[in-house]
């Protein structure tokens, strides 16, 4: 009988320990997780050569129809890059409800965008809300918009320009 299949296997179970063994070394993982009665949290981070990222969950209840949740993470690139987000909810018991939120990205290369707003409805049933958004490219071309909603009525404006600030015509569909 040959040795060399054996001695191929325990190479290949070798070497595959050794990868195995660096993948756990190049990433880290956490996540912590409590709960209560009337409500609870989520935590996560992760970590690893590309990214380092952390996100977070929360929410609660009473019992007597009002409740609430928030969301938020991050995340950096080992380029430069980042990222992020943050938003949350809520419901009364009279039936008002809302959400809100933001969210920014930053580019290796300068690019940025941020967008954050929310939008509401009270006890009655009426709706209110705004929404902004901004980005600039790498290049200094800028765009910033913004959105409301009220009894009915949505109105958008938006501006673009470029590096030196001069207005330009913006993107179509923007």
């Amino acid at each position: 009988m040959s040795k060399t299949p054996l001695l191929i296997a325990t190479a290949f179970a070798l070497c595959a320990t050794t990868l195995i063994a660096d993948q756990a070394e190049a990433r880290e993982r956490s996540r912590a997780v409590q709960r209560t009665a009337q409500g609870g949290s989520v935590a996560v981070e992760r970590s690893n050569a590309r990214f380092d990222s952390q996100r977070q969950r929360t929410w609660q209840a009473d019992g007597q129809g009002n409740a609430s949740a928030a969301r938020s993470g991050s995340l950096s690139g080992a380029n430069g890059g980042s990222a992020g987000y943050d938003r949350s909810a809520y419901r009364n018991a009279d039936g008002s409800a809302g959400r809100q939120g933001s969210a920014y990205a930053n580019g290796p290369n300068g690019g940025t965008a941020s967008t954050s707003g929310g939008i509401s409805r009270d006890a009655d049933g009426n709706v209110t809300g705004a929404r902004s958004t901004t980005a600039t490219g790498a290049n200094g071309n800028s765009y910033t918009g913004s959105t409301t909603v009220s009894d009915g009525t949505l109105v958008h404006t938006r501006t673009c320009t470029n590096a030196a600030g001069d207005a330009i015509a913006c993107p179509r569909g923007h």
